[in-house]
C-alpha cells in the first residue's frame, strides 16, 4: 500500500502534544553565503533529537490493542532506536531494540532510557535486523520499520505540510536521504499542495545508494565507503520509497565529508545549533554549490544526535578548514634559544599558540635535533599565509598538517 497525502493529513491529526511542530528559521548568515533566502526547518528540536520520532509514533499509536499486547521491536544503531523507544513507553508497551554491538554507546544509554529493552547483536545494520526477524517470530512483536512503511512515510511527510504552513512560497526544499522515508513524505506532501516547489535530495557520496538506483532506473545496492554522516549511510533505498521519489523528486545531488563538516561547523559557531552530519546535508550542499541565488529555500536539519567525540573533530577540521587552525610540524637543532626565533615571529603575527608537542625522543627524531608540533589560533587563510611566508623566509624548515 502507498502512502497517500490523506495518510499525511491523518498523521498530522493525531499527533499530539508529544510530536512538535519544529520552527523554521531565517539565517541571514546562511543567505549572505548563498546568496539565496535560507530557511533551517530544526528537525533537530524535535523529542529523541530527530524527525524519525515522527514516524514510530504514528506507526505505534495506529497498531491494534491485540497487536500492542505483544510490542514493537526494530534494529537501529541510533535515531530509529530512540523513536521507537519513546514512543513505545508513551503507549506503555514492550519494546525490544536491537543494535550493533559497536554502535555509540551514548545512544545506547539514550535508547535505554526512554524504556526499551537493547539487545547488541552483530556488527552492522543486516545482523541487528535478522536478529530482530527473529525476536518478532519467535514473540509476535511488530517490526516497526525505520522508513520502507507507509506510515513510517506518512508521518515524516507531516514536515513538508509544516514547511509550507510556515513558509508558502518557498521555491526549493533541501532534505537528506538515507532510506529515502524523510524524502518520500515530505515530497507527497509538497507535490500535493504545490507541484512548482522543487524538493531537492541530498546524499553523502559515500552512499549515494538512491542516486545510483534512480540512475539505474532500479534498486541498486552499493558498496559504500566510510562516512561522517552515518545517519544516512544506507546501502539499498527502500521499495516503497524508491518508487515514490524516483516518480516525485526534482533531483538527487551528492556531498562529500569535507563540505558536511564545514556546514556543521558554521551551524555551530553562527548559529549555536548542534547537528550531526547526516542531519546537515542540505545545508552542506546549499553551502558548496549556491544552487539557488534570489530563491526562498529551506535546508532541513534533520537531527542532532552528534557523537561528542566527533563533535570535538568537527570544531578542529571546520577552524582548519576556515583558515584558522593552523598545524606545522618542524625539525630543529637541540640548542637552547632555536625555539625563541618561532615564537617571536607567530608573536608578530598575532596568532595564539593553543599546543606545543615538543619531541627529542622517539624513534624517528635524529640525535642532536628536536621535532615540535604546534598548533596554533589564526583569525584565518590570509594571516596563516603570512605566517607561513615568514617561516620560510626565515629558512625554517616546516611540514604544514592542516
Amino acid at each position: 500500500m502507498n502512502p497517500t497525502y490523506d495518510e499525511i493529513v491523518k498523521a498530522n491529526s493525531l499527533r499530539g502534544d508529544e510530536i512538535k511542530k519544529t520552527p523554521l528559521i531565517y539565517s541571514s548568515t546562511f543567505s549572505d553565503l548563498t546568496n539565496s533566502e535560507v530557511y533551517l526547518k530544526a528537525e533537530f528540536r524535535q523529542k529523541t533529537g530527530s524527525f524519525k520520532i515522527r514516524g514510530a509514533y504514528y506507526k505505534i499509536k495506529s497498531l491494534s490493542e491485540e497487536d500492542k499486547k505483544h510490542g514493537v521491536v526494530a534494529a537501529s544503531a541510533g535515531n530509529h532506536a530512540q523513536g521507537v523507544a519513546f514512543a513505545s513507553s508513551l503507549e506503555k508497551i514492550p519494546c525490544t531494540i536491537v543494535m550493533p554491538k559497536n554502535a555509540s554507546p551514548a545512544k545506547v544509554a539514550a535508547t535505554r532510557g526512554y524504556g526499551a529493552n537493547v539487545i547488541l547483536q552483530g556488527i552492522n545494520y543486516d545482523e541487528s535486523y535478522s536478529k530482530a526477524k527473529e525476536i518478532a517470530e519467535k514473540t509476535g512483536a511488530t517490526i516497526i520499520q525505520a522508513f520502507d512503511d507507509p506510515q513510517i512515510i506518512a508521518a515524516q511527510g507531516v514536515v513538508g505540510l509544516e514547511i509550507l504552513e510556515d513558509l508558502p512560497d518557498v521555491d526549493e526544499i533541501y532534505l537528506p536521504i538515507g532510506g529515502g522515508g524523510l524524502a518520500a513524505g515530505i515530497v507527497i506532501a509538497i507535490k500535493e499542495k504545490n507541484p512548482n516547489v522543487k524538493v531537492i535530495g541530498v546524499q553523502s557520496k559515500s552512499f549515494p545508494s538512491m542516486y545510483e538506483s534512480i540512475k539505474q532506473n532500479t534498486r541498486t545496492m552499493i558498496r559504500g565507503e566510510k562516512t561522517i554522516a552515518d545517519g544516512i549511510a544506507v546501502k539499498i533505498p527502500g521499495e516503497l520509497t524508491f518508487e515514490i521519489v524516483k516518480n516525485l523528486i526534482d533531483d538527487i545531488v551528492l556531498v562529500d565529508d569535507n563540505e558536511i563538516t564545514k556546514a556543521m561547523f558554521l551551524l555551530m559557531e553562527r548559529m549555536k545549533f548542534v547537528v550531526e552530519p547526516a542531519g546537515a546535508v542540505g545545508l552542506a550542499y546549499l553551502i558548496s554549490k549556491k544552487p539557488s541565488p534570489g530563491k526562498k529555500v529551506v535546508a532541513v536539519l534533520a537531527g542532532g544526535n552528534v557523537d561528542m567525540y566527533l563533535l570535538g573533530q568537527i570544531v578542529d577540521k571546520g577552524l582548519a578548514a576556515m583558515g584558522r587552525l593552523l598545524v606545522i610540524s618542524m625539525a630543529l637543532p637541540d640548542r637552547p634559544g632555536i625555539f625563541k626565533e618561532i615564537v617571536d615571529e607567530i608573536a608578530l603575527a598575532n596568532a595564539n599558540i593553543v599546543e606545543v608537542v615538543h619531541d627529542r625522543l622517539s624513534s624517528k627524531v635524529n640525535a642532536g635535533s628536536v621535532t615540535v608540533t604546534l598548533s596554533l589560533e589564526t583569525q584565518g587563510k590570509e594571516q596563516s599565509e603570512k605566517l607561513i611566508e615568514k617561516l620560510r623566509e626565515k629558512k625554517i624548515k616546516f611540514e604544514l598538517l592542516t
